[in-house]
């Protein structure tokens, strides 16, 4: 089967061409002027449109015991959502509880995406405690194929490690050259504010922030980057939203340690204010980090901009208002942290990044997408237009007009964080491993066409 795009241009981290791009089953046959279709070929015209590699997505949340209840989505409508929004790969955490078998931890969450993908998916392996059988489990996990690890200095008593543990995963994480990504906070330092806020009477929403603000972050930061320094491994900062923190990882680049970093599209498009809305309206955009300020919103744009950030990814985590974000309605340390966004980080960055100035094209590509493949061994069969490479394609419409709306997404939540924010332009044709898999806005797709992708440690 083949598929032929014509007159698009071409857009990837470095170029800015016009061309035809000719797939020849999942992969890209030849680029250049004028190509022929053979004769079973399907041919979109892509001209006027521009023709992006399939954006990744490094950290979302599909399956998610968390908080006393469940995550909604599921692979079917996680990969559906996605693809629609033009992310064609998922990298989802693994989060297993303390007493968890890292194995069997493993085993479940690849089962629920197996046979129900629709993208093409791989995992970061949460490490959540350390016992005398936990090296070889997670050797055994790298060899079947993943090559990161996810460490939490934050949920204190949950899925929190402490400094031995945490150091045990870095030196095994060198050794085998596999990155950690890290979830940094100081989680002492969050507990004793979440209880001095309640026993104060501070019980809603608006309260969540300041009992994580700025600094408790920076300082986890400074944490992961001197045990990295200290056993020379590599980490990858997630969900990352303020300027102090972000500089914490410059410093510690500037001491030699390999550190990269990661913002979220809320952190981009949102602020604080969406949390003190009444009415426990707030509730609906509680993650962690929280959402800050304007002035670190638009430190987030330049550093992104000047590549200090270098990938934007979700941490997508999707509860309903109605039922999961009540279960907090007295208390805000009981809302299950998360916003549902894996259909709407493409467009968000578009319509506020490159439409408004912000990032260029380049940089768009670049850090919704190539980054991601670089930094977690999908490059270059991900994150790129080459020959060879996997035919994961968007052509997209930058004329498009429309709103974002919870009666129209395919995520199972039933509130979108977004509700009537418009957008400039969309998916109009994507593409995963040569297959056409959504159309104007519509999966068109099959559930099970995604394919886990097993990787090698590149660190």
């Amino acid at each position: 089967m083949s598929l032929l795009i014509t007159g698009g241009r071409i857009v990837t981290d470095k170029d800015d061409y016009v061309a035809d791009i000719l797939c020849d089953g999942e992969t890209i046959a030849a680029i250049g002027s004028q190509l022929s279709a053979p004769q079973d070929a399907t041919v979109i015209d892509a001209a006027g449109k521009l023709v992006m590699p399939g954006f990744i997505d490094p950290h979302v949340h599909v399956y998610l015991p968390f908080m006393g209840t469940y995550a909604k989505d599921d692979w079917d409508s996680v990969s559906r959502a996605a693809i629609v929004g033009g992310t064609t790969s998922l990298i989802e955490m693994i989060c297993p509880g303390r007493d968890e078998d890292p194995w069997d931890a493993y085993q479940l969450w690849r089962g629920k995406a197996e046979g129900t993908a629709a993208c093409d998916f791989s995992f970061h392996m949460g490490v959540t405690n350390w016992t005398q059988q936990t090296p070889d489990l997670l050797r055994r996990i790298v060899d079947d194929g993943v090559a990161s690890f996810k460490v939490f200095l934050a949920y204190k008593g949950a899925l929190g490690v402490d400094d031995q543990e945490l150091f045990n995963t870095l030196e095994l994480a060198e050794q085998l050259g596999v990155i950690v990504t890290a979830h940094c906070e100081n989680e002492t330092l969050v507990a004793e504010l979440q209880q001095r806020l309640l026993a104060a009477g501070r019980t809603g929403p608006e309260w969540h922030e300041p009992s994580r603000p700025t600094i408790v972050e920076a300082s986890g930061v400074e944490h992961i980057t001197t045990f990295a320094q200290l056993t020379g491994a590599h980490v990858y900062v997630v969900h990352t939203s303020n300027q102090a923190a972000v500089e914490a990882a410059a410093a510690a680049r500037s001491r030699g340690v390999n550190v990269w970093v990661e913002t979220v599209i809320s952190y981009l498009t949102l602020d604080e204010t969406y949390a003190q809305k009444p009415d426990f309206e707030g509730a609906k955009y509680v993650m962690s980090p929280p959402i800050r300020g304007k002035a670190e919103q638009e430190y987030l744009w330049r550093a992104l901009a000047a590549g200090e950030v270098s990938t934007v990814a979700t941490d997508h985590a999707p509860f309903d208002f109605h039922g999961q974000k009540e279960m907090g309605r007295d208390n805000f340390t009981l809302i299950p942290n998360g916003i549902p966004s894996v259909q709407d980080r493409v467009n968000l960055l578009y319509t506020h990044g490159v439409a408004t100035g912000k990032i260029d094209l380049q940089r768009f590509v670049d850090s919704a997408s190539t980054q991601a493949a670089k930094l977690f061994g999908l490059y270059p069969q991900k994150g790129a237009i080459q020959v060879g490479a996997d035919a994961d394609l968007v052509v997209y419409d930058p004329g498009y007009r429309g709103k974002i709306s919870a009666d129209t997404h395919l995520m199972n939540t039933d509130y979108s964080a977004f509700e009537g924010w418009e957008i400039k332009g969309r998916p109009e044709v994507v593409t995963v491993r040569g297959k056409v898999m959504a159309e104007g806005g519509q999966f068109v797709g099959e559930l099970g066409h995604g394919r886990f992708l097993a990787r090698k440690p590149t660190h």
